[in-house]
C-alpha cells in the first residue's frame, strides 16, 4: 500500500501537471498551428530537455538516487546531505561551462539536429535565435531534478511531481502575453526560460522546509562523485540512446514537409499523458523503494514492489492504448483544431498518435524494468538492450516513411518498444525480485479483457457521436467526448471490479490508512 500512496501521490501531481499541459498545447496549437515557427520553437524545446533527461533526469539521477538513499540509510542524513551538496557544486559547475560552449556554437548544433533545415533559412535562423534563449532552462531545471531526487528519496514525492506544473503555468501565461513579443515562439522561448527559475526557486523553497541542508561550497571529485561519474558512463550512453530516438525522429522529419516536427510534437503530448503519469509515478515511487529493499537484502519486499508497479502499469496503460488506437481523430479534432490548426492537421496527427499508440504498454512496463536494473546499479544492462532498439528504430523508421509518410516515423518508435519489451523480459527471467508472482500471472489476462471491453464501448460510443465530434460547436464537441470518457471509464472500473483485479475492501483500507 506504501508504494500505491506514493504512486497515487506522483500521478495525481502528474495529472495535474498534464491537464495544464493540454491547455498549453491547446493554446499552443492554435496561436503556432503547424507552420515554420512552431517547428522551430519545438527544436528549441527539445533541445534542452534532450540534455537534461540523459543527464541530470536520466543518467545522474538513476545513480544519485540509489547512492542518496543508501547513505541515508546506512549512514546519516548529514552525511547524505554532505554527499547531496558537492553533487549539487559539481553539476552546477559542469553544466554552467556545457551551456555557455553550445550557445556560441548552436547553429552547428541545429544543422546537426535538423539538417532539412540547412536549406530552409527561416526554420533554421529562427531555430538558433529561440534556442539560444531557451538553452539556460538546462542548467535551472537540472538542479531542480537534483532537488526532485533528494525529496524523493526521502518520500517526499509531491513537491517535484508538481513542479511541471509551474513548467505549464509559465508557457501559458507566456502565450497570452505573446503579443508583446516579435512571435507567439519567441514568447514561449521566454517561457520556458522563465519555467526554469519558477521549479528550482519552489524545489530549493520544499527541500529546505523538508530539512535538507545543502551547503555552497567548492565541487570536489571525492570518491562518492568518482563513482558516480563511473556509473554514469554506461547510463548516460543509456539515456542518451534513447533520445537519440527522439532527435533521429527530428532529423528525418525535418526533411518532410513543413509543419511535419509539429504534427510529432502534438501527437506525442497525448501519448505522452498515460506514459508520463503512470511511468513518472512507478519510477519515481519505485526506484527508492527498491533500492532500499534491496540493500536490506529484503528478496521479499523487492518481488512484491515489481509484480505490483509492473500490475498497476498494465492495469492503467493497456485501457489507455486502447483509447489512443481506436479515436485519435476524435481526441485530436476536439483539443487542437481551431486557430492556426485545421482538420487536415487533425488527420495526419490523428495517423501518428495512432502509430505511437501501439507501443505505449511496452514503454511504461520498460520503466519498471530499467528500474530494477537501476536499484542494484547495474547501468550496463539497459544500455545494450537500448542501443539494439535505437539501431532498430532508425531503421524502421527510415524504412516506414517511404511507405506511410510521416506517421512511420512514429510506427517504427511504437514497434521498436515491443522489442525491448521481449529483450528486457529475457535478461531478467533469472532475477529473483523481478519474477512474476501468482497474483500478477492471475490478473493479467483479466485487465486485457477488461480492456477490449472498454475499447468495444468507446468505439460504439465514438461511432454514435461522430456527428457532434466532427460537425458540432465547440461546447457540443466537449460534452461528446466527456460522455465517451466517462463511459468509457466507467465500463472498465466496472469489469474490474466484477473481475476482482481491484476489491472494494482493499480501496476503503487504503482510504481509512490516508
Amino acid at each position: 500500500m506504501k508504494l500505491a500512496k506514493a504512486m497515487i501521490t506522483v500521478a495525481g501531481m502528474t495529472a495535474l501537471s498534464r491537464i495544464a499541459g493540454f491547455a498549453r498545447d491547446i493554446m499552443t496549437a492554435a496561436y503556432l498551428g503547424a507552420g515554420p515557427i512552431a517547428d522551430a520553437f519545438f527544436i528549441a524545446l527539445k533541445l534542452p530537455n534532450f540534455f537534461r533527461r540523459v543527464t541530470a533526469e536520466g543518467a545522474f539521477s538513476i545513480v544519485f538516487v540509489p547512492m542518496y538513499s543508501k547513505k541515508r540509510e546506512i549512514k546519516s542524513p548529514e552525511i547524505a546531505d554532505k554527499f547531496a551538496s558537492n553533487a549539487f557544486m559539481v553539476m552546477l559547475t559542469g553544466l554552467s561551462v556545457f551551456t555557455g560552449l553550445a550557445l556560441m556554437v548552436m547553429p552547428y548544433i541545429i544543422a546537426v539536429i535538423a539538417p532539412g533545415f540547412l536549406d530552409d533559412p527561416e526554420r533554421g535562423n529562427l531555430a538558433v535565435e529561440l534556442t539560444r534563449v531557451t538553452f539556460p532552462y538546462l542548467p535551472l531545471i537540472s538542479l531542480a531534478a537534483l532537488l526532485g531526487g533528494i525529496l524523493n528519496a526521502m518520500d517526499r514525492f509531491a513537491p517535484f511531481a508538481f513542479a511541471p506544473v509551474l513548467f505549464n503555468v509559465s508557457l501559458i501565461a507566456s502565450l497570452l502575453l505573446s503579443s508583446h513579443f516579435q512571435t507567439a515562439g519567441h514568447a514561449m522561448a521566454w517561457g520556458l526560460l522563465m519555467a526554469g527559475v519558477l521549479q528550482f526557486t519552489f524545489l530549493i523553497i520544499c527541500a529546505k522546509r523538508a530539512g535538507i541542508r545543502l551547503t555552497i561550497g567548492i565541487p570536489r571529485l571525492d570518491a562518492d562523485m568518482r563513482k558516480v561519474f563511473k556509473l554514469m558512463g554506461p547510463a548516460v550512453i543509456g539515456a542518451g540512446v534513447v533520445h537519440i530516438n527522439l532527435f533521429a525522429d527530428v532529423m528525418i522529419a525535418s526533411f518532410l514537409e513543413e509543419g511535419s516536427i509539429s504534427y510529432l510534437y502534438y501527437a506525442d503530448r497525448l501519448n505522452q499523458l498515460p506514459l508520463g503519469v503512470v511511468g513518472i509515478a512507478v519510477g519515481t515511487a519505485l526506484l527508492p523503494m527498491l533500492s532500499r529493499a534491496m540493500t536490506k537484502k529484503d528478496k521479499g519486499e523487492a518481488r512484491d514492489l515489481f509484480n505490483r508497479s509492473l500490475e498497476y502499469c498494465l492495469l492503467l496503460a493497456l485501457p489507455a492504448a486502447i483509447a489512443l488506437l481506436i479515436m485519435p481523430l476524435t481526441l485530436i479534432t476536439v483539443l487542437f483544431e481551431r486557430g492556426a490548426f485545421d482538420a487536415t492537421d487533425s488527420r495526419i496527427c490523428a495517423d501518428i498518435l495512432r502509430s505511437y499508440a501501439i507501443g505505449l504498454p511496452a514503454y511504461i512496463a520498460i520503466k519498471v524494468f530499467s528500474t530494477v536494473h537501476w536499484a542494484r546499479e547495474d547501468t550496463i544492462t539497459p544500455v545494450r538492450i537500448s542501443v539494439i532498439a535505437t539501431i532498430l528504430n532508425i531503421a524502421l523508421s527510415i524504412a516506414l516513411v517511404q511507405v506511410i509518410g510521416i506517421a512511420g516515423i512514429a510506427l517504427g518508435t511504437g514497434l521498436t518498444g515491443w522489442l525491448q519489451f521481449v529483450l528486457h523480459i529475457r535478461v531478467l527471467k533469472d532475477h529473483e525480485a523481478a519474477r512474476f508472482d501468482k497474483k500478477f500471472l492471475s490478473n493479467t489476462p483479466k485487465i486485457i479483457l477488461a480492456s477490449c471491453i472498454m475499447g468495444i464501448g468507446v468505439y460504439i460510443l465514438s461511432t454514435a457521436f461522430q456527428n457532434m465530434i466532427f460537425e458540432g460547436a465547440l461546447l457540443a464537441q466537449i460534452g461528446a467526448l466527456s460522455g465517451i470518457i466517462v463511459s468509457g471509464i466507467a465500463l472498465y472500473v466496472g469489469s474490474i471490479l466484477l473481475m476482482k483485479v481491484i476489491r472494494l475492501s482493499d480501496i476503503k483500507r487504503y482510504a481509512m490508512k490516508r
